[in-house]
């Protein structure tokens, strides 16, 4: 009588669970995915979303990020501190063409820039 009967043996026991990876660890991002995909659905934005779509945004979320801090750490440098201070990130916003129309505050979204069809 074996002295294990009571557990089965599988030729392939010795293989490990697969551990699930989240959709950031898939896409390679430090933003969370899976908060972004959130915001999105509860925002009621738009009816249908692409399973894509908040990994895209949270591309570009992060892209925009690192730029700004990119931009902050050297201004912060530049005035031989070794914090980024919210002065810091608004000078290099400031003082970056693009990133400064970006966040103008007089900028509005294309939606409300198309003319509404009249009601008959």
């Amino acid at each position: 009588m074996n002295i294990m009967s009571g557990r089965r043996h599988h030729r392939h026991s010795h293989r490990r669970k697969r551990h699930s990876l989240s959709r950031s660890m898939r896409a390679e991002l430090q933003l969370p995915v899976s908060r972004v995909d959130r915001v999105l659905r509860e925002g009621r934005h738009a009816q249908r979303l692409s399973s894509s779509t908040p990994i895209f945004l949270t591309g570009i979320l992060e892209y925009l990020m690192a730029n700004i801090l990119e931009l902050a750490g050297q201004e912060a440098r530049n005035n031989h501190k070794m914090r980024i201070t919210p002065e810091h990130v608004q000078r290099a916003l400031g003082n970056n063409q693009h990133l400064s129309r970006l966040f103008e505050d007089n900028t509005y979204s294309q939606v409300e820039a198309v003319p509404q069809p009249k009601e008959l």
